[in-house]
């Protein structure tokens, strides 16, 4: 079981929930990121950051599978949709 968490240090990270223990630290936003979700088969995360982009990132690696621009302002909300073919943000 694995928790993931954004933060004002432009980080986001993947912890082990019954440990405590960081799993891993991904990189590459420029700004704080505020909202962060899992995936629902777990395999990859979705960020939104101040920096107004969207990352995906692989969850097992920590290497960045894709950046989403086009919003005009920060991005306060992401997650994805049931299937996980999808990822809303705003």
């Amino acid at each position: 079981k694995r928790v993931v968490s954004g933060s004002l240090d432009k980080l986001v990270k993947i912890w082990n929930a019954e440990t405590g223990a960081e799993v891993c630290t991904l990189s590459g936003h420029a700004d704080e990121v505020d909202s962060v979700a899992f995936s629902p088969d777990g395999k990859r995360v979705v960020s939104g950051s101040l920096d107004k982009l969207v990352k995906i990132w692989n969850a097992e690696t920590g290497a960045e599978v894709c950046t989403l621009s086009g919003h005009a302002d920060e991005v306060d909300s992401v997650a994805f949709s049931p299937d996980g073919k999808r990822v809303v943000s705003g």
